[in-house]
């Protein structure tokens, strides 16, 4: 399962990411933002996410905002939960070894 959440500034690019999931059938769900809000923020979104992926034992999550840096750093206060800033799917794999 793949989980995914975004507030405005990663909104529009959160929405392509589940037109390749669903191509690629890849199981996901979507925890928002299910709507452009101009002035929402991350960190409800997050939570979330955090949440679904603590739990959900195999999982991954991905976080989008606008630079990325905000939702790396919430996301890496967990305990067991770790997120990676990256911006190319060579970034991803190489921070999955």
């Amino acid at each position: 399962m793949v989980y995914l959440a975004a507030d405005h500034g990663g909104f529009e690019l959160k929405e392509k990411i589940k037109a390749y999931l669903i191509q690629s059938s890849t199981q996901y769900e979507d925890l928002g933002a299910t709507e452009l809000i101009p002035n929402d923020d991350y960190d409800d979104y997050v939570l979330k996410l955090v949440e679904r992926v603590r739990y959900d034992e195999g999982s991954r999550g991905i976080v989008i905002c606008r630079n990325g840096v905000g939702v790396s750093m919430l996301v890496n206060k967990f305990k067991g939960i770790r997120a990676a800033l990256s911006f190319s799917p060579k970034h991803v794999a190489s921070s999955r070894n």
